[in-house]
């Protein structure tokens, strides 16, 4: 297994130094340092700034949609084996991001008017972080599944386990804010938002400057500002987007067009979900775009919902070089890599989702 290596700054360090204000702020943390992202004395003086780390080439691992519903909650008592044999894969990678597709509570009332609600306990976070996720993004169609109580609980849970998350915030500068990261020399910016809401629960769900929600990628212009501010000080900017239509393995006109209007705003990489099936993916003006990672950690996959796979994207001098889908099969609701003929068989079938993307298969 190798080890990831990061420091990291996001929502996670203004709530852990937030004083029960809901005025935003910042803090970091080292975590899983190796030799080469620490910072080593040149025998400058001490009032003088320290050479930034040179940029190694490092691993991105993507995961899509994540609950822990029906006979997964049960594995939430073993954080560590929660996630099964994947965690491996997102553990080799350098930095690994899921959807996770639920609210944070144990209480709280159903959203009204919906078929299905999600929740899980705290434990779920722990259970990302044991099994090698490094990031997660809660702005999709069940992050506030159970109404503002259930935002209220979910922002503890956050703010105690110190587990990075974007997309869900106390007001929207919180909510729209990226998480940021220096992984072997490379500064990433990380921004989670939704495009999928239902109507009548958008202006209850939605961030605003007065109230907590989620970043809604419905506001494009907003989207665009929140890029922009990502892109500041940051070698990589990395977008996750709920976005699509279910069962449809196509991507919408609305999702070609956004991508293109975040990347002429700065995004490197724009990825997501929401389909319950994986999309195509490839580069578009150089950057690299996924239209859908379908389910992955998903007590009702079967049939086409279960087909599932990990992207894992090589950045090498705060470009994306390289892309590949391992693709994976669910089974009692884990995703398990597929090998053997039937690997090669659905990598083509995968790359052949490409042909209604408009996205190119290499840079």
């Amino acid at each position: 297994m190798r080890r990831k290596f990061v420091v990291a700054t996001s929502l996670v360090g203004a709530l852990a130094l937030a004083s029960g204000a809901c005025s935003s702020g910042s803090g970091s943390s080292e975590a899983k340092g190796d030799a080469g992202d620490q910072k080593k004395s040149t025998g400058a003086s001490p009032s003088a700034e320290p050479p930034a780390a040179a940029k190694q080439p490092i691993t991105l691992a993507f995961g899509g949609d994540t609950h822990f519903e029906g006979p997964l909650r049960a594995r939430l008592s073993s954080p560590a084996t929660a996630l099964g044999p994947i965690a491996k894969t997102l553990r080799a990678a350098d930095l690994s991001m899921v959807n996770l597709e639920t609210a944070i509570t144990t209480g709280g009332t159903p959203a009204p008017g919906k078929e299905f609600t999600f929740r899980a306990p705290a434990s779920a976070l722990t259970a990302l972080r044991a099994s090698g996720v490094d990031v997660t993004s809660m702005a999709n169609n069940h992050g506030m599944d159970f109404m503002a109580p259930g935002l209220r609980d979910s922002m503890k849970a956050i703010k105690r386990t110190g587990f990075p998350t974007v997309g869900i915030g106390r007001n929207a500068a919180e909510a729209y804010r990226a998480h940021r990261v220096t992984v072997k020399g490379n500064r990433l910016a990380i921004v989670g938002a939704t495009q999928v809401l239902d109507d009548h629960l958008i202006a209850a769900w939605t961030a605003t400057d007065a109230k907590g929600g989620l970043a809604s990628a419905k506001d494009e212009p907003r989207m665009v500002q929140a890029v922009q501010e990502a892109r500041k000080g940051a070698d990589l900017v990395i977008v996750h987007l709920h976005w699509g239509a279910e069962l449809k393995s196509c991507p919408l006109p609305r999702q070609q067009d956004l991508a293109k209007r975040l990347i002429k705003a700065g995004a490197d990489v724009v990825v997501g979900g929401h389909a319950h099936v994986p999309l195509g993916g490839g580069f578009l003006a150089g950057k690299y775009v996924h239209y859908g990672l379908g389910n992955f950690v998903f007590s009702s996959a079967q049939g086409q919902t279960a087909n599932s796979g990990v992207l894992v994207l090589r950045v090498e001098n705060a470009k994306v070089t390289a892309a590949k889908w391992k693709p994976a099969r669910i089974s009692g609701g884990l995703p398990r890599l597929m090998t053997g003929p039937a690997a090669k068989t659905e990598l083509a079938r995968w790359n052949s989702l490409r042909r209604c993307t408009g996205l190119a298969a290499r840079p």
